[in-house]
């Protein structure tokens, strides 16, 4: 999964910036790998320029030159993550024009990619209010993008298709809650007993999308006659074992 998502994000790289993964690329990507390992296993306040170098491979002094300090770093691996994700979710959106299904696909590919990456999840939410000045502005600005694509998904659906959410839960809310479902999924999700990426999207699309509106599942989603109720029930069994 992790090496799909890297060579999904590589091409997507390709598309936007018009050249193909350099070596630097591939070698801060390595580096921002060790640093996120070290973030999570130490804490931001926990870890120290020598750690990151002793992990990364890179002298201390080189580390120094090129990073300058290890909030540099904590900001590097949060720009990285953020964009790789709305890359990635640019390039599967291209073409697709069903507003819902648009939606899901928001929903699939934040999941397979923090699922991948949970250590990055995990430092991502402990670690968001670290960054001081123009580094914490320009990370915040680009959460700030990433919630109004979600959004302006989640409105089209109500504009183009006419589905009308419960009165009284505004889009805003709506948005909101289902960032909240899928942020904390590093809290408890575990892959032996577990479902992958695409069946946790599937149900948590059915989850958000039929929720909001009030309506129930066709036969053949999520929990209806001839869907995976076997699937469910095998969630279900599986959340005692956690």
């Amino acid at each position: 999964m992790a090496a799909r998502l890297r060579s999904r994000a590589s091409s997507a790289r390709l598309k936007s910036t018009g050249r193909p993964e350099s070596r630097f690329d591939r070698r801060l990507g390595e580096i921002l790998e060790h640093a996120t390992d070290v973030f999570y296993e130490k804490g931001y306040e926990g870890a120290s320029m020598r750690d990151l170098s002793r992990a990364s491979g890179m002298s201390l002094a080189g580390l120094y030159y090129y990073f300058e300090s290890k909030e540099k770093l904590l900001y590097l691996v949060q720009k990285h993550t953020f964009s790789t994700v709305i890359e990635l979710l640019k390039q599967r959106l291209e073409g697709i024009t069903d507003p819902e299904l648009r939606v899901r696909i928001f929903i699939r590919n934040h999941l397979e990619y923090f699922l991948a990456n949970l250590k990055a999840m995990k430092v991502l939410s402990h670690e968001g209010d670290v960054l001081t000045a123009s580094l914490a502005t320009e990370i915040a600005d680009m959460k700030r993008d990433y919630y109004r694509l979600c959004r302006g998904l989640v409105e089209d659906v109500r504009r183009e298709t006419g589905r009308q959410f419960h009165s009284e839960i505004s889009t805003r809310v709506a948005v909101l809650s289902l960032f909240g479902m899928m942020n904390w999924i590093y809290t408890w999700h575990n892959p032996r007993h577990d479902l992958g990426a695409g069946e946790l999207a599937e149900q948590m699309g059915d989850i958000f999308i039929h929720g909001m509106a009030g309506t129930v599942p066709k036969s053949g989603s999520v929990g209806g006659p001839g869907g995976p109720k076997a699937a469910a029930r095998k969630q279900r069994s599986a959340s005692s074992n956690i």
